[in-house]
């Protein structure tokens, strides 16, 4: 079975903020926002995997939004880094092109999910209305056949 493309990427994007932060601490000495950028640049994949482990469609979108929201903060944490001189341009370019490109297939994943949930809870509430008409219809029929039987009882008993 192959792995998703997001997964690969967020994976991917992962390593290279951990060497990014590795390099941070050994050439910069900057170990803040070496460590911002660490966590939630390494946040992105590890809450992608939870959230092929959801219990449930909602958490799964739940978890995908914490990425999203990890993905974000890094995209920010990688500005201020370039912008402040402590990341060349073209790394920083670089890793804001793969964040960004997490950032949109996190939100089409997002998007999507929640669409297939409303159309299936549609589905539902349709099938459900279906099923009680079908259910009284169902009753009717029951109730003019006993209403038959009576009938026909009681014209038999009369004969």
């Amino acid at each position: 079975m192959s792995e998703s493309i997001l997964k690969t990427k967020s994976f991917d994007f992962a390593v290279r903020i951990v060497k990014l932060s590795r390099s941070l601490i050994q050439e910069k000495q900057e170990f803040v926002l070496s460590k911002q950028i660490l966590r939630s640049g390494t946040s992105i994949g590890a809450n992608n995997e939870e959230a092929n482990q959801a219990q449930s469609r909602k958490d799964f979108v739940h978890k995908l939004a914490i990425a999203l929201k990890e993905a974000t903060e890094t995209n920010y944490w990688i500005r201020l880094l370039r912008e402040s001189g402590s990341l060349e341009t073209s790394i920083a370019d670089s890793l804001l092109d793969d964040c960004r490109q997490i950032e949109k297939m996190l939100t089409a994943s997002i998007k999507t999910t929640k669409a297939v949930a409303n159309k299936l809870s549609t589905v539902h509430c349709q099938l459900s209305t279906f099923m009680d008409v079908q259910s009284a219809a169902f009753g009717l029929v029951i109730l003019i056949i006993v209403v038959a039987l009576i009938f026909d009882y009681v014209n038999g008993f009369h004969d």
